[in-house]
């Protein structure tokens, strides 16, 4: 392609892109949805600016570059709690959609051929998509992101056979089930054992780039690993995604993970978003529009028949209602890989051209309605009917006990804490492998989902004093409160967040303290700068209550300084203790407190003196100072900073 050309291409599809988003964002559209209108808007189908296959290149590399970051967020720690169901959910999920819209094809009267085909490309689901909306929503941490992301790495490893099998289907292949298996099996060898050797050898190449103090050695680091290991898992006749993926598992770690997040972001949402633009263009409008029935009937068929099976394989797992609505919702869209198999397929002429512009049509269509289902996902999981009921026994003659929702680190480390200190408590855990693995640990656990009633009841949330959500799901968050609220309105409720978005609504919902995670590390990190530059602890002190007791607004506003200050002061007024240190040479070396009378000229009162290891409380008026002595002043904030200027011979002001 002509330089000139590409640059003309890529600065109309950038700045209609732009344009489009501008106008969802203002729309609360999500931003998926704008760039598939976008890709519809300028493609070959309606203004025709530009082709499909100019942009295939980068679309490509964007949805490897999101799959890299999205494997950089995770860890082998994480993928080992994936393996049941990446390998139970994503089988049933992935092979009895094939054999069900294998069935239905053939009731239509579809050859074999072709039916087994069309089951292939219905089991597929968008990674990027359904990434993309789940990190921007922030939900990848949840049980229902850790489940969907087992499933679609499932459905990425299946694609492999599915390329290798579609020839076959066709008639165009002569390849044994044999040489499939041994050409498979060693493609999942070979990137078993580079994988492997990887994890000894990436470490110690990232400590050789970060010791080059040189910025773009360690992004090219990172992004040749990425884009290495893609091109490896593409030459084994895997999935460059896949390989990715890996890539960004090996460096999560490491300990620069989070620095090559931060430099690799910007490449991935550009790339990504072309993609999503490139699978707009893929809609034919005419198509669409001659034959809506066609593609509709298509595309609602290959849907439908899928989400049935995305909620047995969920249901399989064990887990409770609202995952299922959430998972089936989240995964009823029919996959980018789909578009691969397609273009083989007709290649192959498993399909002629009319229909693969339908099947096109309509796998575009459902990838468009994917952000909306998502977001639609939520008030369906809360209305869905509930399935069975939480483990009464579990808590039976409790009382004036803490509920604790979530066995992750947070969850873990109360449960320790309350246990040591004798505290009644009662896990709830909507995770059956974490509930499992509690109950073995001889912990009281009820298995569900906190946000229904029925739980919360089998939890006895009625004789309950406290709820602590330290859950990463905020919408069930905010519904657990409201019908704990319901359930027993005197409950002291707190809450743990991720992020400062989702404070408001907690707190609108009835949660008493909202730990919001970005604010409690900034607040920690200020703190120990303060200390570094000696502020007084009772200053730090009164900063992080005020802090924390606005419920974090003053972070959250742009009038920082004086607001925050203010409010110290105000706090401060109403008492403090702080401690004074007698230096050698020091005005106060060698006076007595009587001498000093520091309650009549300051107003603060001296609590106690330390000599050496010794402390003296209520010491004597004739008690003489040493060098080395350090009392212990209580008062107004006002007063012990005058008590701070006598004992250090200033002179006192403001008292």
């Amino acid at each position: 392609m002509h330089v000139g050309h590409f640059l003309e291409q890529s600065a109309l599809v950038l700045g209609a892109a732009v344009v489009v988003l501008v106008i969802s964002g203002r729309l609360r559209l999500p931003s998926v949805v704008g760039l598939l209108v976008t890709g519809m808007a300028i493609g070959p189908s309606a203004l025709g600016w530009m082709g499909q296959e100019e942009v295939e290149v980068l679309a490509e590399i964007g949805v490897v570059l999101l799959l890299f970051t999205i494997g950089l967020e995770q860890s082998l720690g994480k993928l080992r709690e994936l393996l049941r169901p990446f390998l139970l959910g994503g089988a049933i999920q992935t092979v009895g959609t094939i054999l069900a819209v294998t069935g239905l094809s053939r009731l239509l009267g579809l050859p074999l051929p072709e039916a087994i085909f069309l089951g292939f490309l219905a089991s597929l689901s968008s990674t990027a998509i359904v990434l993309r909306l789940y990190d921007e929503r922030r939900e990848t941490g949840t049980p229902h992101g850790r489940l969907v992301l087992a499933i679609l790495l499932f459905q990425d490893f299946m694609v492999v056979p599915m390329l290798a099998l579609t020839p076959l289907l066709a008639g165009a292949g002569e390849v044994s089930a044999a040489d499939f298996a041994v050409r498979f099996g060693g493609a999942s060898a070979a990137v078993a054992a580079i994988f492997a050797a990887a994890l000894f050898l990436v470490p110690r190449l990232l400590r050789l780039a970060a010791g080059a103090r040189v910025r773009e050695v360690f992004v090219l680091a990172a992004l040749g690993l990425c884009l290495g290991f893609s091109w490896v898992t593409h030459h084994l006749g895997l999935s460059p995604a896949l390989g990715a993926f890996l890539a960004g598992i090996l460096l999560s770690e490491s300990d620069y993970s989070h620095q090559i997040v931060a430099d690799v972001v910007p490449f991935r949402d550009v790339l990504a978003s072309v993609f999503f633009v490139s699978v707009g263009m893929l809609v034919n409008l005419q198509v669409v529009a001659t034959r809506p029935l066609e593609v509709l009937s298509w595309a609602g068929a290959g849907v439908g028949l899928k989400a049935v099976l995305i909620a047995v394989a969920v249901l399989a797992l064990g887990y409770p209602a609202r995952v299922v609505a959430l998972v089936t919702l989240g995964l009823a869209q029919i996959g980018e890989f789909a578009f691969v198999l397609l273009d083989l397929g007709r290649r192959s002429g498993l399909v002629d051209g009319q229909r693969f512009q339908v099947l096109l049509a309509g796998i575009a269509l459902t990838m468009l309605v994917a952000p909306l289902l998502i977001r639609l996902a939520p008030w369906v999981a809360a209305r869905w009917p509930a399935m069975g009921s939480g483990d009464a026994e579990a808590g039976e003659g409790l009382s004036s006990h803490v509920v604790i929702a979530g066995l992750g680190t947070n969850g873990t480390l109360l449960v320790r804490v309350l246990k040591d200190a004798g505290i009644p408590h009662l896990l709830v855990e909507i995770d059956p492998q974490r509930a499992r693995r509690a109950r073995r640990e001889g912990l009281p656990v009820v298995f569900g989902d906190i946000s229904r009633r029925e739980i919360l009841e089998s939890a006895h949330i009625h004789s309950a004093c406290t709820l602590v959500l330290a859950i990463s799901d905020s919408a069930a968050a905010e519904r657990a409160i409201r019908v704990a609220r319901e359930l027993r309105p005197q409950l002291h409720v707190v809450v743990r967040t991720r992020s400062m978005r989702d404070i408001e609504a907690l707190r609108e919902a009835g949660a008493d303290e909202v730990v919001a995670e970005e604010f409690e590390s900034a607040i920690e990190v200020f703190t120990h700068v303060l200390e570094a530059f000696h502020v007084p602890r009772n200053v730090i002190r009164a900063q992080t209550r005020v802090l924390r007791g606005e419920g974090y607004e003053m972070l959250r506003t742009e009038r920082v300084g004086k607001g925050v200050s203010e409010a110290v002061l105000a706090a401060l007024d109403q008492g403090t203790t702080d401690i004074f240190g007698v230096a050698p040479g020091s005005p106060a070396e060698g006076a007595s407190l009587r001498e000093l009378d520091l309650r009549r000229r300051t107003g603060a009162t001296v609590l106690s003196v330390v000599r050496g290891e010794t402390p003296m409380s209520n010491p004597t008026p004739d008690l003489c100072l040493e060098a080395g002595d350090a009392l212990v002043l209580v008062g107004a904030h006002a007063q012990v900073e005058a008590a701070f200027a006598v004992l250090a011979g200033r002179p006192v002001e403001g008292v």
